[in-house]
C-alpha cells in the first residue's frame, strides 16, 4: 500500500511540474489561435468588429453561422496560391543554405578546443543581444545601391556600376539566411559535441577515408541536431515579415506581408485570419514529421 501510495505521490508531482507550461500555452497559444480560427468563419462587415458575429441568439434561439467563402477564395485565387508556394519555396531554400553554411560551422565549433569553442559560441549567440530590427536595418545600408558593400566593390575595381540586390530576392535571402543560421548552428553543435570521437577512430582503423568516415559516422549520427536545426528555420522563415518587408521588393510574396496587407490595409480580417489559420496547417506537416522522427529513435534507443 506505501508502495502505491509513493507511486501516486510521485505520478501527482510529475503533473504539477508539467502543468504550468500546459496552462502558459494553453492561454498564449490556443486560446489566441481559436479566437483566430472563429475570425477566419465569419465575413467581413464595415463596423467593430469588422466581420460578423459567430452564433446569435433570437426568438430563444442560437444560430451558428459559419461563412466558406474566405476559405474558397483562398484556394481558387492565384494571387494567395502563389503566396503559399513562395513562402514555402524561401523557407526551404533558406533552410538549405543554412544547412551548408551551418553545418561545417558546428562541426568546426564540437571540434574545437574547449577555450575557443566557448569564444565561438558567444560570436554565433552574439547578434541577438541586438534587435533584429536594428540588424535588418544593417543590411539595408550594405545593400542599398549607395551602400557599403556597393562602395566597396568599386573602390576595389570589382564592379563598375552598382549591384541591383536590395529590393530583390537575393536581398531577402541574405538577410533570412544572416537571422536564421544561428538557430541551425546551435542545436546541430549540442548534437555533434556528443558525438564519440571513437567511432571515427574505429573507422580510421578500419581503412576509412576521411570523407568515407564522415558519411558513414559523422553524418548519420548528426541528423537529429540537422532535422532540429532545420525545423527551427523553416518554420519561422514561412511566415516571416520584417525580413521581407525591408529587404524585398513589391513583388515579394510572403505569408506575413499577406497577413500584415489583410488586417491592417485593407481591414479584412476574416480573410487574414484564413491565411493564418491554413499556414498553421502548413507548418504542422513539418512538425508531426520531427515529432515522429523524434519519437522513433527514442524507441529505437530504449530498444538498446
Amino acid at each position: 500500500m506505501s508502495k502505491f501510495t509513493d507511486w501516486s505521490r510521485r505520478l501527482l508531482s510529475r503533473r504539477m511540474a508539467i502543468l504550468p507550461p500546459f496552462i502558459w500555452m494553453g492561454l498564449f497559444l490556443l486560446v489566441p489561435f481559436l479566437l483566430v480560427l472563429k475570425i477566419s468563419f465569419a465575413d467581413l462587415r464595415f463596423g467593430i468588429p469588422p466581420y460578423t458575429s459567430f452564433a446569435q441568439i433570437q426568438d430563444q434561439a442560437i444560430t451558428l453561422s459559419l461563412h466558406l467563402n474566405t476559405y474558397a477564395l483562398l484556394f481558387t485565387d492565384n494571387l494567395y496560391i502563389a503566396t503559399y508556394l513562395n513562402s514555402i519555396k524561401v523557407a526551404a531554400i533558406t533552410t538549405l543554405w543554412c544547412a551548408i553554411i551551418g553545418y561545417p560551422m558546428a562541426y568546426y565549433i564540437a571540434r574545437s578546443q574547449p577555450a575557443l569553442r566557448s569564444l565561438l559560441l558567444v560570436l554565433v549567440i552574439l547578434p541577438f543581444w541586438t534587435s533584429l530590427l536594428l540588424r535588418v536595418y544593417a543590411w539595408v545600408g550594405i545593400l542599398r545601391n549607395d551602400g557599403l558593400l556597393n562602395n566597396f566593390l568599386i573602390w576595389l575595381g570589382v564592379i563598375s556600376e552598382p549591384l541591383e540586390i536590395y529590393r530583390t530576392d537575393l536581398a531577402v535571402y541574405i538577410g533570412l539566411v544572416y537571422a536564421y543560421l544561428p538557430f541551425f548552428i546551435l542545436p546541430l553543435y549540442a548534437n555533434l559535441v556528443k558525438l564519440d570521437v571513437r567511432l571515427l577512430e574505429a573507422a580510421y582503423d578500419l581503412g576509412a577515408k576521411p570523407w568515407k568516415a564522415f558519411l558513414s559516422v559523422t553524418l548519420p549520427l548528426s541528423l537529429p541536431g540537422v532535422i532540429a536545426g532545420g525545423m527551427l528555420v523553416f518554420i519561422p522563415t514561412v511566415g516571416e515579415y520584417v525580413i521581407p518587408e525591408l529587404l524585398g521588393g513589391a513583388d515579394t510574396l510572403m505569408m506575413g506581408r499577406v497577413m500584415w496587407t489583410e488586417f491592417f490595409n485593407n481591414t479584412d480580417w476574416p480573410m487574414a485570419a484564413a491565411v493564418t489559420v491554413v499556414m498553421v496547417a502548413i507548418l504542422l506537416i513539418p512538425l508531426v514529421i520531427f515529432q515522429k522522427n523524434q519519437m522513433s529513435q527514442m524507441n529505437g534507443g530504449e530498444r538498446k
